[in-house]
């Protein structure tokens, strides 16, 4: 079982900068492949990035310019750092955990959730 805690998330204006975090109880971190995904009003939930065990990363083209995933095994704690952030960029972002060494875009892929944590950005 892993328990997954999300934070960091609020009101931000254009251009600005927020940093999420994902803490992760129980056992076998280091098993897991660790992903973010958000949902936008209206839209589906889309895979944004992820970051496996050893710390290589992936993140989708449309933020990978301005979004940075991270991880910190001793704490076991995943970090989505989020830069010159946009009114698009609102949405319900969630850590998710994924049993594999490898990168895991889809959503079933998944066997733990966050509860999520709202960004919202202002014009």
């Amino acid at each position: 079982q892993v328990q997954l805690v999300e934070s960091g998330g609020g009101l931000v204006q254009a251009g600005g900068s927020l940093r999420l975090s994902c803490a992760a109880s129980g056992r076998s971190f280091w098993n897991y492949y660790m992903g973010w995904f958000r949902q936008a009003p209206g839209k589906e939930r889309e895979f944004v990035g992820g970051v496996t065990w050893t710390g290589q990363t992936n993140v989708i083209d449309s933020v990978s310019d301005r979004f940075t995933i991270s991880r910190d095994n001793a704490r076991s704690t995943v970090y989505l750092q989020m830069d010159s952030l946009k009114p698009e960029d609102t949405a319900v972002y969630c850590c998710a955990a994924a049993r594999s060494n490898m990168l895991v875009t889809s959503q079933g892929g998944y066997g733990y959730w966050g509860q999520g944590t709202q960004v919202t950005v202002s014009s």
